[in-house]
């Protein structure tokens, strides 16, 4: 999934990468520049189509408070919408009463397998762990990870992991290594993972290889 909100980085990202979804929160909106947030976020769904995720969060802090703006996400943007819910007390209590009332719903700001635990007995389809903040906090994110797809595997849960917050792409593939299903990375760590310079000399060589062999820049 992309971790994005700008719309030329959105349109870039699924033109180029198996791109499943799109995860949002308020800081991704306020660096996109976004005004008007539920005409944005309108755009955005449109944009990626209904084949593709969209993860939407709350900015209250108490559970009513939650779970009104949920209701209006859903009413505005559409009922297939993914509401994103810290795993707070208050959250927990919101994730509870959405799922009761069959909404979509990923856990967010996972921080210790405490966190996502309860989570996945609430019975949310995607949960976040923070791979980056953790591994800042002297929490090892991937034990977390895979504590939490250990206890998803062994209770048949339909949860899934969307492991997110990375700061390179190691940390992504060891997330992966570690049992994500999925993870969603901004832009920036998303095309870093094609830009080795020694991948594009291996390409530059070949061109070179094939032209001064048959005089042509390109198959015939």
């Amino acid at each position: 999934m992309l971790d994005d909100a700008r719309f030329d980085h959105i349109e870039r990202a699924l033109d180029t990468y198996p791109i499943v979804g799109v995860t949002t929160n308020p800081t991704i909106i306020k660096a996109a520049g976004l005004t008007s947030f539920y005409d944005d976020l309108q755009l955005i769904s449109k944009t990626i189509g209904s084949d593709r995720s969209l993860h939407v969060q709350v900015v209250a802090q108490d559970t009513a408070g939650m779970l009104r703006e949920a209701e209006r996400i859903l009413a505005v943007i559409g009922q297939e919408t993914y509401i994103k819910v810290p795993v707070t007390v208050a959250g927990l209590a919101a994730i509870g009463q959405l799922k009761r009332d069959g909404i979509n719903v990923t856990a967010t700001a996972i921080y210790t397998s405490m966190q996502g635990l309860l989570a996945i007995a609430a019975g949310v389809d995607f949960l976040a762990p923070y791979v980056n903040r953790m591994a800042n906090q002297d929490v090892d994110p991937f034990r977390v990870i895979a504590q939490l797809r250990t206890a998803i595997d062994r209770d048949a849960s339909s949860a899934q992991i969307v492991a997110a917050s990375f700061k390179n792409v190691r940390q992504v593939t060891d997330a992966v290594d570690a049992g994500a299903h999925a993870v969603t990375v901004t832009s920036d760590v998303l095309s870093s993972a094609l830009a080795m310079t020694e991948v594009q000399h291996a390409v530059e060589v070949f061109a070179h290889d094939w032209e001064t062999t048959f005089g042509t820049p390109s198959l015939p």
